[in-house]
Formats: C-alpha cells, sequence, structure tokens
C-alpha cells in the first residue's frame, strides 16, 4: 500500500479579490508514485488546486483560505515556498514564461546555482537529467531555438534537476501539435516509471493524456471535487460529457452505434478496448449507414496559383503552393509549427507580397491590391484576442475598422449592432472589454472583422487554450456564420475541429502542400500525419477493431456527429 503524499482536508480558498469561494471543501488524497489527472472546465478550481500545491496559494495569491493542505505530512501554510519548490516542480503550459538561462545548459542549472551546489556536482547533476528528458546535445543552444515540444523538455529537466518528488504539469498540451504532445505524454509517462515520482496532470485534452495510463481521474466542477476514480469507470459513465468535458472519440462513436460501455471494457484505452463480436457488428452497422457525403459543386472563391516566399531571399517559406477555396467553404490549414502556414496567411491579407506566384479572388488577381482593400475582402483573427483589442469599450473596438475608412457615424452604428447581435454581444455593447472572458474576447475579435464585410474570415487557432464547453460555443458561432454563407479558412492543430467542422483541409509540410482533400483522409493516413506532425485519431483504431476501411469509419463518424449537432440546434 503506498503512503499518501499529498493530503487535502476540507480546503476552501477565496481569492481576495472574488465574492465566492473558488475550491469549496476539497478532500483529496495523492499517493506517492501515483499519476493522477484533474480534469475541468476553465474556470472550474482544477488550476487553482494546483497553485495550492506549489505555493502560489497562499504566498503569490492572496485569499482566504480554511482547511488543510499537507505535503509529505507537512502542511503547506507552515513551509515557504522555496521549501514547496524542493518537494514539488511545476511545468507550466508556457514553457517560455520558465526560462531565466541564456543557453539549455544554464536554465537547467538554475536551481543549483541559487543553492551554491558545487561547479563539478552542478556540472554532472545537469548532463544526467539533460540525458534522462534526450536534450543533451543541446546544452549550449538558446531555449529560443527550441520547438515547443523541445522548450518542455528543458523546462522538464529545470524542476527535476532538484530531485523533487512530485511534478505538477498544468495544460502541458495546450501549445503543442498532436504529434509533439502525443510524444510529451509518453516523456511524462517514461520519466514516471523511471524514477517512481508523484505525477499530476491538469488538462482539458482528455484523449490525449490517456494515450499512457492514469492511476485515477479527479473531476472539478465549480470549485467542487464530483468525481475522483478509476479512469475505466469514469469512461462508463456519462459524467464527463454532462460536465463539458470531451469524451475519447472512440468512445463517442461507440456510444453513437449503442454500445453499453462498461469498466470492464477498459474504455478508458484503446490498446484494451475490449468489445464483443455483436458491439463489433452494432458499430460496423451503424458506421455503414452513415457514410454518405455530399458532392461540393460550389463554385472556387478564392485561388492560389505556385506561391512562392522568403523572408531573407534564402530560405524558401512558402514553396510552390497551389490551393483552391470554394465559397461558402470552411477550410482548415494544418501542419507542425514553422510549415509555414502562418506565412501563408499573411500572403492572403497582404502583410507579406509573394515572391512568385498569383492569389485570384473571385477571379480577380489581387496582388496590386492594398492592405485596406485586402483586408474589405479578407480578414484576419489572430489567435491571442489581447494582440488585436486596442479599444477599451467592446462597440468602439468593432467600429475601429469603420472607423478608420471614414465611414459615416450612422451607419457605422447600424453596422456595429448588426454584427453584434450575430455575434451574441448585443446586449453587451456598452461593456468593458476587460470584463470578458477570453472567448467572449475573442468573439469581439471575430465581430470586428465580420463588420468589414469581408468574402473570407481567416482565423488563427479559434480555440487554442479552451475547454471543450468553451470550443464548442466559439465553433458553433463560427458554424452558424459558415450555415449563412461566410467562407472561413481555419489555421488549426486541433484534429477534432478539423474533423468535426471542417469540409477539406490541405496539410504544409517545409512550404509545400503535401496532402489536399478531406480531413478524414488526412487522419487515416500514415504518411501525412508522420510528415505533418499530425497524430491520428482513436478512430483509426475503432475502425480497424470493426474491420471497416479508416476513412470511410471516420467520415461515419463525422457524418453522425454533425447530424446529432444539428438536430440539437
Amino acid at each position: 500500500m503506498r503512503e499518501p503524499i499529498i493530503e487535502f482536508k476540507d480546503l476552501t480558498f477565496r481569492y481576495d479579490a472574488q465574492k465566492n469561494p473558488t475550491l469549496k471543501h476539497i478532500d483529496l488524497t495523492i499517493n506517492r508514485g501515483e499519476k493522477v489527472l484533474i480534469v475541468g472546465l476553465s474556470g472550474s478550481g482544477k488550476s487553482t488546486l494546483g497553485n495550492c500545491l506549489n505555493g502560489l496559494i497562499p504566498f503569490t495569491y492572496h485569499g482566504e483560505m480554511s482547511g488543510s493542505i499537507k505535503i509529505k505530512g507537512k502542511e503547506t501554510r507552515e513551509s515557504s515556498i522555496a521549501e514547496l519548490s524542493k518537494m514539488i516542480g511545476t511545468v507550466l503550459q508556457d514553457a517560455d514564461g520558465q526560462f531565466v538561462g541564456l543557453n539549455v545548459g544554464e536554465d537547467i542549472a538554475f536551481a543549483l546555482e541559487n543553492d551554491n551546489v558545487e561547479l563539478d556536482k552542478m556540472h554532472k547533476a545537469v548532463d544526467e537529467v539533460a540525458k534522462l528528458v534526450d536534450m543533451q546535445d543541446y546544452i549550449e543552444h538558446s531555449p529560443m531555438e527550441l520547438s515547443g515540444g523541445q522548450k518542455q523538455r528543458v523546462a522538464l529537466a529545470g524542476v527535476l534537476v532538484d530531485d523533487v518528488d512530485i511534478l505538477l504539469f498544468d495544460e502541458p498540451l495546450a501549445n503543442l501539435d498532436p504529434a509533439t504532445g502525443k510524444t510529451a505524454i509518453e516523456l511524462i509517462d517514461d520519466l514516471q516509471k523511471k524514477t517512481d515520482k508523484t505525477v499530476i496532470i491538469i488538462e482539458h485534452r482528455l484523449e490525449d493524456v490517456l494515450w499512457r495510463h492514469v492511476d485515477r481521474i479527479v473531476l472539478i466542477r465549480d470549485g467542487e471535487i464530483i468525481l475522483d476514480d478509476d479512469p475505466d469507470k469514469v469512461l462508463a459513465s456519462d459524467i464527463l460529457l454532462e460536465s463539458g468535458i470531451r469524451e475519447p472519440l472512440y468512445v463517442s462513436a461507440a456510444k453513437f452505434a449503442g454500445v453499453k460501455i462498461t469498466p470492464d471494457m477498459h474504455p478508458s484505452d484503446i490498446k484494451r478496448f475490449t468489445l464483443s463480436e455483436d458491439d463489433k457488428k452494432k458499430i460496423f452497422d451503424w458506421a455503414k449507414t452513415h457514410i454518405e457525403t455530399p458532392v461540393d459543386d460550389r463554385e472556387i472563391l478564392l485561388k492560389g496559383e505556385d506561391l512562392r516566399f522568403s523572408y531573407d531571399g534564402k530560405k524558401t517559406i512558402i514553396d510552390g503552393v497551389s490551393f483552391e477555396v470554394k465559397k461558402g467553404e470552411m477550410f482548415a490549414i494544418i501542419g507542425k509549427n514553422g510549415a509555414g502556414k502562418s506565412t501563408l496567411s499573411k500572403l492572403l491579407v497582404g502583410f507579406e507580397k509573394e515572391e512568385s506566384g498569383k492569389i485570384y479572388l473571385e477571379g480577380r488577381d489581387i496582388k496590386d491590391d492594398t492592405i485596406y482593400e485586402r483586408g474589405k475582402e479578407i480578414g484576419l483573427v489572430l489567435q491571442n484576442p489581447n494582440q488585436m483589442i486596442c479599444n477599451t469599450m467592446i462597440f468602439d473596438e468593432v467600429a475601429y475598422g469603420l472607423r478608420n475608412a471614414h465611414i459615416d457615424e450612422d451607419e457605422i452604428k447600424e453596422r456595429v449592432e448588426e454584427t453584434l447581435k450575430i455575434c451574441g454581444l448585443y446586449e453587451m455593447r456598452n461593456w468593458p472589454i476587460s470584463a470578458l472572458s477570453y472567448g467572449q474576447k475573442k468573439r469581439v475579435t471575430i465581430a470586428s472583422i465580420l463588420v468589414m464585410r469581408p468574402k473570407i474570415i481567416v482565423l488563427d487557432e479559434p480555440t487554442a487554450g479552451q475547454d471543450y464547453r468553451h470550443y464548442t460555443e466559439i465553433m458553433e458561432f463560427l458554424e452558424k456564420l459558415n450555415n449563412d454563407g461566410q467562407t472561413i479558412i481555419m489555421i488549426t492543430h486541433d484534429m477534432h475541429l478539423m474533423l468535426e467542422y471542417c469540409d477539406r483541409c490541405f496539410t504544409l509540410v517545409d512550404g509545400k502542400i503535401y496532402f489536399e482533400g478531406r480531413p478524414s483522409k488526412a487522419l487515416v493516413d500514415k504518411e501525412v500525419t508522420e510528415k505533418a506532425n499530425l497524430k491520428m485519431t482513436s478512430l483509426y483504431d475503432l475502425a480497424n477493431i470493426v474491420k471497416m476501411d479508416p476513412d470511410d469509419f471516420t467520415q461515419s463518424y463525422i457524418n453522425a456527429e454533425r447530424s446529432m449537432r444539428h438536430a440539437g440546434n
């Protein structure tokens, strides 16, 4: 029997700036060597729970606390934040925010330098932990030269070097592409097995975390723990969906087909997921009834021909890209970081000029259009709304582009109010933007582009960092715009988003289009997923279990999911 290493007893915490507690009567015991996944919606209290563990509460974030938190038998309030950092190491979702050294070696050594460790011992410890996270060949590299996955490995090494007992990961997958996220989960699992450290993962991308085994799933809702159980029992229930957490796709597909999920089927692990022959037939027959895909005969709205671009005249970023986007289409551009996706979006909106090739909008070459003229036709919404917002009030932010275009104020009022109604923001039109949630800010930035009445909206990672409920709110809003005829191009790492909402996609690999076609086909092709740093979804595995073509099966799921979603609306 493993001994407890973390004990919450009747813990309640309220931030000074808030009226009501964020955490309420938390009772939770985590044993030494366990790997625990904490899930919940944004604002549910899961990150606050993590901050209570690593000492940010109460030492940095102040508030009223009652109850008890013990780590290794000692009350956290009786320890300093420095003492707690020797027991629990935190890896943040934004690795850039954790770097303090000029190179990888310095960054890993930071904690040892603070403890005045002898130089020889320090070098030995840094070398050992760098090997543990497979970064020994990057000791002299600047952290800013590294990929997202490599940065996370360095951040992890920086806490491992202190030989902490507990590793806390706060949304480790938020900024990673699918393949890198998969590698990160494998790394965490391998380290836990090698070191037997206690691992706590706070994350809402449930299926991605379950790529490797976890001992327990803790579900937090409105500041309370409503479930703490074995993953198979959790997945066999409907409580995740009821709480706004996305189930793994293979579980959803089996439930769509009418299969009764039980814990002994091991639903938390696709590699162990056990189906009877009757269940397999039920899923196969269900999928066969949903394969039909309508023929798309819409006219071409946007066309790129043999586009090429380089920032420095030496390294080619966009290399002979040709594509077509149809009117009223929701289209996805996918590929790993650095593939050229964002650069291509800059060419489309005119922020950069292609070195060769042509871009046609409704058959017209738009090469000589100014950025202003291009912006009226093609609008770009950045990933982070805070990078776009430049006004204090909602109405003024949405009106900003129209005022710069010297539109009459009466027409501005009419167009802004009409757009705010479409975006579900009309009742808040006189609010300060500071009063909005992240998702609502995202809507404001979309409204500020939509009010210009562009023919195409380009969105860079529209759902990044959003839990399933907020993700769904944003995507249902975009889908409504699309159903009303708005053409939408999305740059995304989210394979679920692409499957569920997009008509077609293309993958960029080293500045070239490697695949163009249905999203379902892209994610069942091993060569495409490897080249573009994607990850085949669990629908591929379930298709093989029921002996059906993975592309047909995935398309069946998409069709069924869309039908259910539209029926619900």
